[in-house]
């Protein structure tokens, strides 16, 4: 009889054993799966990506120098449908420019990425090539002090690389980057509290 109860205690404690070991062992692994869930976001698994607010954005010209992508993921974007239409355009052509036309030495942009199309008489339209864009932010900056505004520096998440220390995050003067949920749009000035979504 005691050695029927010395046999159950042993399983007790057997069980009590393997309870206390699988305790740990599920313990550390949902310690290590919240840490890995921790570290994806912090190293932008595309959970978090790099915003840039333009609000903040001093136009200083490091987004074209400090990202690691060659030409820089930021870009200038129109904000608005249409720009102001503007026949002087203070993001397209250098200050004090003698004559309005589309000569190189007319022109605010070094690679040529804005083009001034013709569409009645006063009215020019200007777009951007993203591709020619380096993200120097000149034309933001001519655009603000004497247009519409339409024209500010975002980052295009198709062109990231999302690094988990953005270099030019890091270089950023006024602190106009950070880590924004994946799924929030675009930060754009002039909207109040209205944030649209840019493709």
């Amino acid at each position: 009889m005691e050695e029927k109860q010395k046999g159950k205690q042993k399983e007790k404690m057997v069980d009590r054993r393997t309870f206390i070991r699988t305790g740990v062992q599920v313990s550390i692994v949902v310690g290590l799966g919240g840490l890995t869930a921790l570290v994806a976001r912090r190293t932008g698994s595309g959970e978090y990506v790099w915003q840039l607010d333009p609000a903040k954005c001093t136009q200083c010209g490091r987004c074209a120098t400090s990202c690691v992508k060659t030409p820089s993921a930021v870009k200038c974007v129109h904000v608005y449908a249409m720009c102001g239409y503007c026949d002087l355009c203070g993001g397209y052509f250098l200050p004090e420019t003698k004559t309005l036309n589309t000569g190189a030495e007319n022109q605010l942009c070094p690679t040529k990425a804005i083009k001034r199309t013709y569409i009645e008489d006063p009215f020019f339209e200007y777009t951007i090539d993203e591709e020619l864009c380096i993200g120097c932010g000149k034309c933001v900056k001519g655009c603000g002090a004497f247009g519409n505004g339409s024209l500010q520096l975002q980052v295009r998440q198709n062109l990231c690389d999302n690094c988990n220390e953005c270099s030019i995050a890091r270089n950023c003067p006024s602190g106009a980057y950070s880590r924004i949920p994946a799924g929030r749009p675009y930060l754009l000035k002039g909207f109040g509290k209205e944030k649209l979504d840019i493709t």
